[in-house]
């Protein structure tokens, strides 16, 4: 069993599906916004401009975006004289890992969840919600912190950040067009009716990218959340824990009141269980596998490890 599970786990910490996936949505989204971007400065929409301030909100996205929205969520970094179930949980599995062992915080907040953070392994951040570390066993939270460490080890969130970060700079595009109509590109010398055409292809063109990278981000978020359930599943050597843990969270998350979840609802991509309430619009776009796809996934990685299969 040990030998079996060691050699899973070196296949399934980098999960080799996953690196390509992450390399082709990122590839896809330099191409549209390539164009994205080709198209402003063809119709005149104050390009140079638009380049230097999507630069400057990339750089602020990358280095301080996981501190911005852990600020605004409450997330706190705590000791492990405060959470030492936590704290030796965290550190059992990056010794297993050979991880650094990244922050610990944890989100004073009812919703049973967790996610991880940062743009690297050694900048990482590992959070649980005091919900989560009240409803589950410590074999359970074993198997979803491992889940938050595959995501470290994979560097998906760092992507993740990156993709969606692109398809903000498209809404916004969209939106400014709306707004701001025939101001949006500053210092034409078009008459009126060109202006208003520039403005109406950018705005197509920007909306055609922003749904095109929205398809590609919940694709790409679904699988990172397969390979986190596998890595987890390998490290820990019980896919049962995370099975029973994702059933617990699920069932629970249902109980939360929707005010609740609200205030957290756009992190959701990046927490192990979606974070909204059941009747949800958003759920039709859904940014995890459904409850059912992750639990047969985890059966059959069990009757793997067990040699039944």
């Amino acid at each position: 069993m040990a030998t079996t599970t060691k050699g899973t786990r070196k296949a399934f910490g980098k999960d080799g599906g996953l690196q390509a996936r992450m390399l082709l949505t990122m590839f896809l989204l330099v191409v549209l916004y390539a164009v994205l971007v080709g198209v402003l400065f063809a119709v005149g929409v104050g390009g140079v401009t638009i380049l230097v301030i999507a630069l400057a909100l990339m750089a602020l996205q990358v280095f301080t975006g996981d501190k911005i929205a852990m600020g605004t969520m409450g997330v706190k970094e705590v000791t492990p004289q405060q959470e030492p179930e936590l704290h030796a949980i965290v550190e059992r599995l990056c010794v297993q890992a050979n991880l650094p062992k990244p922050r610990v915080c944890v989100m004073e907040h009812p919703m049973p969840n967790a996610f991880a953070m940062g743009r690297s392994q050694k900048s990482a951040t590992v959070c649980a919600t005091r919900g989560i570390l009240d409803v589950l066993s410590p074999a359970e939270l074993e198997g979803v912190m491992a889940h938050e460490l595959t995501h470290v080890i994979n560097r998906d969130v760092m992507v993740m950040t990156l993709a969606s970060f692109f398809a903000m700079v498209a809404s916004l595009i969209v939106q400014f067009g709306f707004f701001f109509g025939g101001g949006f590109g500053g210092g034409y010398n078009r008459n009126s009716q060109e202006a208003e055409e520039a403005i109406f292809v950018a705005i197509a063109v920007a909306a055609i990218v922003y749904a095109i990278s929205f398809v590609l981000l919940r694709a790409l978020s679904r699988y990172r959340e397969f390979a986190a359930d596998r890595g987890s599943a390998v490290l820990t050597g019980r896919p049962s824990a995370l099975a029973s843990a994702l059933l617990k969270l699920s069932g629970t998350m249902e109980r939360i009141p929707s005010r609740d979840l609200r205030t957290v609802e756009g992190m959701s991509a990046f927490f192990i269980v979606p974070a909204r309430a059941k009747s949800s619009l958003m759920n039709l776009f859904a940014d995890h596998p459904p409850l059912e796809q992750r639990l047969a996934a985890l059966e059959r990685l069990e009757a793997q490890l067990q040699g039944t299969a």
